[in-house]
């Protein structure tokens, strides 16, 4: 980590009423002086002052603050600006640090000279990137957990506990039974069991985790003409789909992003499925469809008429055009007419129940993402392949569990590669 002084801002971009500038580096305190026109300052006391440039120029009038090390978000010194949110007046202060010696900082970099600084670890790191991309109320809780080191203290718990099981397994190797505690090889292997059963718990909630993180996939399919699409305009609640009589109009997945009782749902529309499809663009259409139905957390299976089927595991059956049907006698089938709106509510609340079945209590698990996931899985197998080996072979059974710590502690950035960190850490914005 290079000693620069970096600046950046924090806040939004655009026209405001407010803006706040970060500056962060070594030894600032001269600095702050310098920009404030004052003899001695007091930290984490806000100034309101003149703020001029290097040449004694009036910029604007501001607030400032500073932040010494190591109390600060980073670590280092830090200096705050907040100033009229204008672009002139930003693009000045700009000018005014580089002219002081700063530079702009690089994307996510406070965020890393405070991992550097043991501000944060990588999971608070990632529970930062991802509460501000938070869109519903459900993103910002878990997001928050994560950011607060609710992670990062399951994880540091689960690898103090193997690097404790791995230092006993080495240790039968060398001392004599009596010189150990009672049952040892026992009590280690019951730990590593418990290790894999909860890592492995948390692997099988990652679907719930990702949904509540990325939203909730929900996919509409059907036959061409059911109304799939004049159901999906219903629920989002706008013309977003194109709706005809003619056969295979929609070509392509149209999508949209709503908020469903506080969760980020993702809901597309797709193109309609059968067999004699003759049109290249149709069938390529269908193909996507396909793919959507795969990735989906729910499909919403649409008919226009009474059919001889049951909805699968992740399904609703919806049967559209109710009003032209006078028995209704499908199980557990959701009736609706997207021509007059009857039953759009009896669907959205089938929708809510089964999202709440799938990812109540989702926020307050582990936030495992694709690079947590594939770290937490080596660490899975290596504990599995621990209790695979020998009895009598301490040796293989220490190794194993060795390893599936250094899997931990990747995600928690105690032992990283540059290029882990640099995909962590290039989440975040400037400022952050």
């Amino acid at each position: 980590m290079n000693a620069d002084t970096i600046f950046a801002l924090s806040s939004g971009h655009g026209k405001s009423g407010v803006a706040v500038i970060r500056v962060s580096g070594d030894n600032l305190h001269d600095a702050f002086l310098s920009m404030s026109g004052r003899a001695s300052i007091t930290p984490r006391y806000a100034y309101f002052t003149n703020l001029r440039d290097v040449h004694g120029d009036l910029i604007d009038q501001v607030l400032l603050l500073y932040f010494p090390a190591p109390n600060s978000f980073t670590g280092e010194d830090v200096i705050e600006i907040h100033c009229h949110g204008a672009p002139a007046v930003i693009e000045k202060i700009f000018d005014d640090l580089h002219a002081r010696g700063a530079r702009m900082a690089a994307p996510g970099e406070f965020s890393r000279r405070a991992f550097y600084n043991n501000k944060m670890d990588l999971t608070d790191v990632d529970g930062l990137a991802a509460l501000l991309d938070a869109k519903t109320d459900a993103q910002r809780k878990s997001a928050l957990r994560s950011m607060m080191g609710g992670d990062g203290k399951v994880y540091d718990a689960w690898r103090r506990r193997m690097v404790e099981v791995s230092a006993y397994a080495a240790a039968m190797t060398d001392y004599a039974a009596d010189e150990l505690p009672a049952n040892i090889g026992e009590k280690i292997r019951a730990a590593v069991c418990a290790l894999h059963d909860e890592i492995s718990g948390a692997l099988s909630r990652y679907a719930a985790v990702r949904a509540v993180r990325g939203g909730f996939n929900i996919t509409l399919a059907g036959r061409p003409n059911v109304g799939k699409s004049s159901i999906f305009n219903r629920i989002v609640g706008a013309n977003r789909a194109i709706v005809s009589d003619t056969p295979g109009t929609t070509r392509d997945v149209v999508g949209a992003t709503i908020d469903i009782d506080g969760y980020m749902v993702n809901i597309s529309d797709t193109a309609g499925l059968r067999d004699d499809a003759s049109d290249a663009i149709e069938k390529i259409g269908i193909e996507k469809t396909h793919d959507e139905i795969e990735n989906a957390d729910l499909v919403l299976r649409v008919y226009d008429e009474n059919v001889d089927v049951r909805a699968g595991a992740n399904e609703i059956l919806v049967v559209n055009k109710s009003d032209l049907i006078s028995q209704k006698n499908i199980p557990d089938a959701v009736y609706v007419s997207a021509k007059t709106g009857a039953g759009i509510d009896n669907l959205l609340r089938a929708i809510e129940v089964r999202m709440h079945e799938m990812l109540d209590g989702a926020d307050g698990a582990l936030a495992i993402n694709a690079r947590t996931r594939s770290l937490l899985q080596v660490a899975a197998d290596e504990l599995k392949s621990a209790l695979m080996s020998p009895v009598d072979d301490y040796d293989i059974f220490a190794e194993h569990t060795r390893r599936a710590s250094d899997a931990i502690g990747k995600i928690l950035g105690t032992i990283t590669a540059a290029e882990v960190m640099d995909v962590t850490f290039s989440q975040l914005c400037l400022g952050k």
